[in-house]
This record gives C-alpha cells, sequence and structure tokens, in this order.
C-alpha cells in the first residue's frame, strides 16, 4: 500500500476510534461524505504529498480534514477541531506496513460559510512516514 493510503487509513482509523471525538460527531467521520449526511462531521480534503529529501524512501505528508457544523456559531465546529487536534497531534500511526515518524497539527482555521448556516473548520496535518 501507498504512504498515502496508509496514513489516511491509519488517520481515519484513529479518529473513529476517539471517544471524545464521537461523542461530538456520533461517528460521523468519513473519506468522503454521504449524500444527506448529519451534522457535525469530519472529512478527509485535499492532501500534498513529497518525498523527504535524503529520507532513504521517508515521505511527508500534508493532508487536511474540513469539519462541517450547523450548529449556530463556532462553538461546535471549535470544539470539533480541537478533539481532532489532540487526537492526533504526536500520535504514532502503523498501518499497512507504513510508520508514522512524525504527526503534528500545525493550523486550524474555524470561519463561517456563505449561506449563512454552515461553520467550517480547515485542520491541516503534518506527518513524516517510513516503510516499517
Amino acid at each position: 500500500m501507498s504512504h498515502e493510503l496508509a496514513l489516511q487509513k491509519g488517520i481515519l482509523a484513529r479518529l473513529k476510534a476517539d471517544a471524545t471525538l464521537d461523542a461530538l460527531t456520533q461517528g460521523r467521520v468519513w473519506d468522503a461524505v454521504p449524500p444527506g449526511a448529519a451534522y457535525p462531521h469530519v472529512k478527509l480534503g485535499r492532501s500534498l504529498t513529497r518525498p523527504v529529501a535524503g529520507g532513504g524512501g521517508a515521505m511527508e505528508h500534508q493532508p487536511t480534514l474540513i469539519v462541517a457544523s450547523r450548529f449556530c456559531g463556532t462553538e461546535e465546529a471549535r470544539a470539533v477541531a480541537a478533539a481532532v487536534r489532540l487526537s492526533l497531534s504526536g500520535a504514532v500511526i502503523e498501518t499497512d506496513g507504513v510508520r508514522s515518524l512524525k504527526l503534528e497539527v500545525p493550523l486550524s482555521d474555524v470561519f463561517a460559510a456563505d449561506d449563512r448556516l454552515t461553520t467550517w473548520a480547515v485542520i491541516r496535518v503534518r506527518a513524516v512516514t517510513q516503510d516499517i
């Protein structure tokens, strides 16, 4: 399995197993949001991957996680983003022959959508992986 897919699989599994995040989202953590999904939920967004120079096969990843909330105000989106950050910061993820050497959450951005109904939280993750 590729490093990208292994990291994605590991991140989703970790988030789905997190009790705090589950209490906030009722298990709504997805690769892609199903039609008619309830709120709040977390989904995978875009991802950038590149080899680490001189890294002996190590890869750097910058996946994005997106929180969608319909709660009036930013409180719910911020709470879900905080739970994601706590779950992933410093975690070691091992999946399908790939291990994360470093996993951090350097950025989260919370903002209201133009529809005045949805609040978004965009969470940037940085990870370095290598083969086990």
